[in-house]
């Protein structure tokens, strides 16, 4: 079997092959090590971790021939940047964390390394996590290999968990680790054409995650498939005494669910987010997503969400108040970038901050500290939290008539590299169908289902009541069954 038929089994396929000793955990990690040395113009990595990850494979060979395998045993996993590796350079995409090498391992990576994971690398994304492109990251943009794929040049990959998405678009990796604050996990995997699957907030800890906004961040996966997330999310999810966010409940059955009869379900479709916005590409997926409902046999129900339009900013408002107090530690004094020839501390932290963070991470700390200041704390930050919990409200009322919602990914395919670098504002509308999920805690799932008129990936996003993650699993595998008889 060659090396490209070995890293596009994915994980199920690679487990089987394993198994059944048709090959060893050490000739998979050859294989993505080959991917990875023939993409790399994808820009795909900030860190490779070939050494770690060979010793790691050998080691599950001895016990898979032993009997005694692992649940990820040999499987490759690239791991987004922001996630901390014990004695392994994590940057969050900045220059500020350019030479950061944690002493301590994040509770989630810990889960997949105990499981027999094979970590092959930290991946390229927009500096901590702001953007939706990769282009923010100090590191340079990382290139979507769909858009490869499909004859175009420097197209992106989404962000800002673009990397995470494009390892697996490439078969660099099996499966991906990535973080969703506002749709960094499903619109790059929307924009790759793989699936991205983000958790109710708490179901995985955030601790050992370079925090952006603290009360909506996630972990979540990229995989080839439903099956191969459900895979990830059984070793990833649980409760973690370290982060008191994370919710007490430690098996939530994701594979499992996926052998339980699905039922008939009452799909969802909002129409103020119809309304959001029609471009040719959203008509293509709300065209799409009526056909799959209409073959999976679904009942399709009309629901409302009124304040849908104010998810956007409202959660900008949020979002970047949250990052201006998590990024307030970066200052030069105990770790990171420090600048050189200051005159005294005030020095010393202005010149490091200024030197250290990218012109996107300036922008959203001087927003972000503006709607927390005196005066404006109440007019920006509170009503925005009311707005929040109002929209949280909405949802709620909608899962009362429906089991999922169907709605677009991103309300565009892939774009070009550099077309939104002049217009911050459009690049955030970007964000207009995966902000409102995260702002009310809920699981979503994008996946690929259709194309745009020039070959690129076009997403469903499957977004579920909270804790309802199973239902979202099992409705995403009931979608993935029938896109290809469309």
């Amino acid at each position: 079997m060659s090396a490209s038929d070995l890293t596009s089994l994915g994980i199920a396929g690679q487990r089987a092959l394993l198994a059944n000793r048709k090959a060893s955990a050490v000739e998979l990690v050859e294989a993505h090590f080959r991917e990875i040395e023939n993409n790399r113009h994808l820009n795909v990595f900030i860190t490779e971790m070939r050494d770690e990850a060979f010793s790691r494979a050998k080691a599950s060979d001895e016990r898979i021939a032993a009997g005694n395998a692992l649940p990820l045993d040999g499987i490759a996993i690239a791991v987004k940047d922001n996630y901390c590796t014990r004695g392994v350079r994590t940057t969050a995409g900045s220059n500020i964390l350019g030479n950061f090498v944690p002493p301590y391992e994040s509770t989630v990576t810990r889960k997949l390394l105990d499981a027999g994971a094979v970590i092959v690398g930290k991946t390229n994304m927009d500096e901590f996590a702001m953007g939706s492109s990769t282009e923010s990251s100090h590191f340079g943009p990382t290139i979507n290999p769909a858009g490869v794929r499909a004859g175009l040049e420097n197209i992106a990959p989404g962000g800002s968990s673009g990397g995470s998405a494009a390892a697996v678009a490439a078969n660099m990796a099996a499966g991906a680790l990535g973080s969703d604050t506002g749709g960094s996990i499903r619109q790059p995997a929307g924009f790759c054409g793989v699936v991205g699957f983000k958790p109710t907030y708490g179901v995985c800890s955030r601790w050992g995650i370079v925090a952006y906004g603290s009360s909506l961040d996630q972990a979540g996966v990229f995989t080839r498939s439903v099956a191969d997330a459900a895979t990830l999310m059984d070793v990833i999810s649980g409760e973690d005494k370290k982060d008191t966010t994370s919710y007490p409940r430690d098996d939530y059955g994701f594979a499992s669910a996926l052998g339980e009869p699905a039922g008939k379900l009452r799909i969802g479709f909002a129409k103020e987010v119809i309304e959001a916005g029609s471009t040719a590409e959203t008509d293509t997926v709300w065209a799409a997503a009526r056909a799959l409902a209409d073959k999976m046999g679904a009942e399709i129900v009309e629901v409302s969400i009124p304040s849908f339009k104010y998810s956007l900013p409202a959660y900008y408002i949020i979002a970047l108040s949250e990052a201006s107090s998590n990024l307030a530690r970066y200052d030069g004094v105990r770790y990171g970038y420090r600048a050189s020839g200051a005159k005294d501390i005030t020095d010393m932290y202005e010149k490091t901050r200024a030197e250290g963070f990218g012109a996107e991470v300036k922008r959203r700390i001087m927003l972000g500290t503006f709607t927390l200041s005196a005066g404006y704390y109440d007019a920006y930050y509170l009503k925005a939290q009311k707005v929040r919990n109002k929209i949280r409200g909405e949802f709620e009322a909608a899962f009362q008539l429906c089991d999922v919602l169907f709605m677009p990914t991103t309300p565009t395919a892939a774009f070009a590299i550099g077309s939104h670098s002049s217009d911050p504002v459009e690049m955030y509308l970007e964000d207009v169908f995966t902000v409102p999920v995260n702002m009310a805690g809920l699981p979503a799932i994008s996946v690929p289902v259709t194309k745009s008129v020039n070959g690129l990936p076009l997403g469903l996003q499957i977004v579920g009541p909270q804790f309802a993650d199973t239902t979202v699993m099992r409705a995403a595998a009931a979608v993935e069954m029938a896109v290809p008889a469309l």
